[in-house]
């Protein structure tokens, strides 16, 4: 070694090792709507901070979160929206995000990721071609996009990054189907599962010819985008059951889809996830005094089971709804047991 080269190899010996530097968390902040429904369904607020707890406490992507009720009407809560990486959309119809279209539409075109959870999927045809379409690629279009409570077998897109780390998906949910995508945006079908006469629990209150004409074709529940503008979108159709977030599987999922719309990488076997308790499971339900559930953590034993209501057409189902109180009270005593109680 040359003496020039001694003395090089010295001051790299003897400088003091330099911290890693740290990286800068990626912010996602979660909009969650007021309670609905009964107990133990369209638990926004009690999903949104069981999904937020899971990404604060893992260390494998560095992450911030903030958790907010409704749409924001502060400078400080809007200032959340504008430093976000993400914002997460969970709640009823357009109840948040129609308070706020041209702002969202900003955030949109900036590169904020964007994601739709459940209802939120939904609003109407005009401003779902006019924004949805753009920023996530679909939503749930009246008269084509129903809303049956099936189980489905979920395939996720192997390869993609919300992949990652997911094994077999299957359970029992209002999983939206029929959806109306763009032609235009280059829609990744990230979750996709089959409805079938067989996996079928009930019909809701939305049955159309496109939803009948589906069934045995497989559906896309879980979707996503990479705009033009740079940042992602992703709509997911599931949901309904609070219970269902006690699965890792689908949590690993949503957890993965939330990253990603943020924009940052998903490391290798996904966003990681632990089993939670039971107590977990329950914080943060909203309150509906004695008629508030205490919810199981789902077993092979106690997973809800298909007993179907029938596969009916578009008018039988009509006629169903008009005339038949009896069915719909089958209907209705169906969806509640499809709710994990602990007994």
């Amino acid at each position: 070694m040359k003496p020039f080269q001694v003395v090089v190899a010295l001051l790299f010996t003897l400088a003091p090792a330099l911290p890693a530097p740290e990286t800068e968390p990626v912010r996602i902040v979660f909009l969650h709507g007021d309670r609905s429904h009964a107990s133990g369904a369209h638990e926004f607020r009690a999903g949104s901070m069981l999904l937020a707890k899971c990404l604060g406490e893992q260390n494998a992507v560095a992450v911030k979160c903030d958790v907010h009720a409704g749409w924001p009407s502060t400078g400080e809560g809007l200032a959340l929206l504008d430093a976000a990486d993400a914002i997460v959309f969970y709640n009823d119809g357009t109840k948040i995000v129609g308070q706020g279209w041209e702002k969202v539409d900003q955030l949109a075109k900036s590169g904020t990721g964007l994601l739709f959870m459940h209802y939120a999927v939904h609003p109407d045809p005009a401003n779902g071609e006019r924004y949805f379409k753009p920023w996530m690629g679909g939503y749930f279009k009246d008269g084509e996009s129903v809303n049956p409570f099936w189980k489905a077998d979920i395939k996720t897109l192997i390869g993609h990054p919300t992949a990652e780390g997911v094994e077999e998906i299957s359970t029992i949910d209002e999983f939206y189907h029929s959806i109306s995508f763009s032609e235009t945006a280059g829609v990744q079908r990230l979750g996709i599962a089959t409805p079938t006469a067989e996996n079928l629990a009930t019909i809701n209150n939305l049955w159309t010819r496109t939803g009948y004409g589906n069934v045995g074709k497989p559906q896309p529940l879980l979707w996503g985008i990479e705009r033009p503008d740079g940042g992602r979108g992703a709509g997911f159709t599931g949901g309904h059951f609070h219970h269902n977030w006690a699965y890792d599987e689908l949590r690993q999922l949503l957890l993965n889809t939330i990253v990603w719309t943020a924009g940052a990488e998903i490391p290798e076997g996904g966003v990681p996830v632990r089993p939670i308790t039971e107590d977990e499971l329950n914080a943060n339900l909203d309150d509906y005094g004695d008629q508030t559930a205490r919810l199981a953590l789902p077993t092979p034993e106690n997973r809800p089971r298909i007993k179907s209501n029938g596969l009916l057409t578009v008018e039988e189902h009509a006629k169903a709804k008009k005339k038949n109180s009896e069915w719909l009270k089958q209907k209705k005593a169906l969806v509640d047991s499809l709710i994990v109680p602990v007994k």
